[in-house]
Parts: structure tokens; sequence; C-alpha cells
């Protein structure tokens, strides 16, 4: 494990062993925000050369009366440990935000329902271009943006799926859809299980989805949650995408492999 992942499971700790209300997410994002617009609040809390006791005195007198002790616990703590610059620790806090958004929705039995709606919501967005600019684009107000995520779920998806979805309008990750991702990956490990999307070129049936799930589960040694796009560009078979591997079962991956073979 390198020292930027323990860094980030000794952070996951502390909010796994902390009071976490409906506001905590929100106190939360509010702090990372604080941080992404202030170089010089960044640089004060992640200086090497300033005493871990003094970052953490420093967080405690800014954060106090404005956000939650909870949060201010967390925030100290990360500040006490060593990052490699003030954008990576507004980065590791911004986890444990959405973090504290799914601890609530498994708390209220709705993490399964939000991980499947951030995945569905996120196709939705890749394939409908006129969307997926509007959500990019920066030259329409932040808030506007995330008021025509709230009009096309509300009603529809769990408050935290809603939250969520929102948040990513800010698109930390690139993309609206890259960030989202994230968080899906997040809510699966809320679980210690491993998302894998799975593009036919027509849906599977049960028996193949388990099948291919109980494969999958052994090949990682950890349970494997499907998720299914039906994308006529496959052709036939079926292409996996776990993590940053690709399994290319497909005849369109088979025919572009021959491509290149003789290019």
């Amino acid at each position: 494990m390198s020292a930027s992942d323990a860094r980030l499971g000794a952070l996951d700790k502390v909010l796994d062993g902390a009071r976490v209300d409906e506001n905590f997410a929100a106190d939360l994002f509010a702090v990372v925000d604080a941080l992404s617009g202030s170089p010089t609040l960044r640089r004060a809390l992640t200086d090497p050369g300033t005493p871990e006791g003094a970052r953490q005195a420093l967080v405690r007198g800014l954060l106090k009366d404005k956000v939650s002790q909870p949060v201010i616990d967390l925030v100290a703590e990360g500040a006490a440990m060593r990052w490699s610059g003030g954008r990576t620790f507004a980065a590791a806090l911004e986890r444990q935000a959405v973090r504290s958004q799914l601890i609530l929705a498994e708390g209220a039995g709705q993490l399964d329902e939000t991980e499947d709606e951030l995945f569905r919501f996120a196709r939705l967005v890749e394939s409908n271009p006129g969307l997926r600019n509007a959500l990019g684009d920066r030259t329409v107000g932040l808030t506007a943006r995330q008021k025509l995520v709230e009009d096309l779920l509300t009603g529809k998806a769990t408050s935290a799926s809603v939250a969520l979805a929102k948040r990513a309008v800010l698109a930390r990750e690139r993309t609206f859809g890259h960030t989202i991702e994230g968080y899906v990956n997040l809510a699966a490990a809320q679980k210690n299980r491993v998302i894998a999307t799975v593009r036919v070129a027509r849906p599977m049936t049960e028996e193949q989805r388990q099948r291919l799930r109980r494969s999958l589960s052994r090949q990682v040694g950890s349970d494997v949650v499907l998720q299914e796009v039906v994308d006529e560009a496959v052709l036939g078979g079926v292409r996996v995408e776990l993590g940053n591997e690709v399994i290319e079962g497909t005849v369109a991956g088979r025919l572009n492999e021959a491509r290149r073979l003789f290019s």
C-alpha cells in the first residue's frame, strides 16, 4: 500500500468512527470549497514546516461555530497528516464528504439504490450530448446547472443520489461522468464490492449475469456488482471494464485487434 493510500485509509477510519448526521456532508463540502478557493489556506493547513498541533489548532479556530464538531474533528485529524499538497488534502476531504453521504444512504437502506441510480444517470448524461454539454458549460452558473440536475432527479431518485449528482456538476474529476464514476466506486467499496461495467450488444439473461458475476468474483477475490450497458457498437460478445483492466471479448474488439496487426 502506498503512503497516499495509507493516509486515505486512515482518514476513512476517522469518518467511520464519527457521528454522521444529515448536515455532515454539506458542512464538509463547504470546507472543501473554502480550501479549493484559497491557495493560502491550503498551504497553511498542509505546510510540513508547521507543527501538527499548530495546523490542527488553526483548523479548530477557523471552523469553530461554522460547521459541526464532528466535521471539525475530521478536518483537524486530516490536517495533522502529511499530504503532497493542499489540493491533495482537499481531494481527500471531498472523498470523505461523499462517503458521509453514502453512509447516510446505507443507514436508510438505500445504498444499493443510490449506487445504481448514480450509474444510470451518468449513462444518461453520457448518451445525451445536449445534456452533457449543458452540465459541463462553465459559462453557465453552477447553481443553474445544479438546478437542472435537481429537476431531472427529484422524485425519481434517493436524496443521496440527488445530492451527489448535484455535487458532481463541479466535475472535480475532469468531467461529470468521471466524477460520478468515482462516487459509484465509493458506494461499492462501502460494502466491500467491486464494480464491473459490462458492455453487451443485447441484454444478458439472468443466468448469464450470475455466471459472469461468479467468474469475475473469483478473479478479483471480492463480490462483484455488474453494471450492464447495452451498446450496439459491441456487435457481439461482451466487454468488461473492471477498474483499470479491460477484458475484451467482443466481435468489434477482435476486428480492431486484427486491423492493428495488419496496419
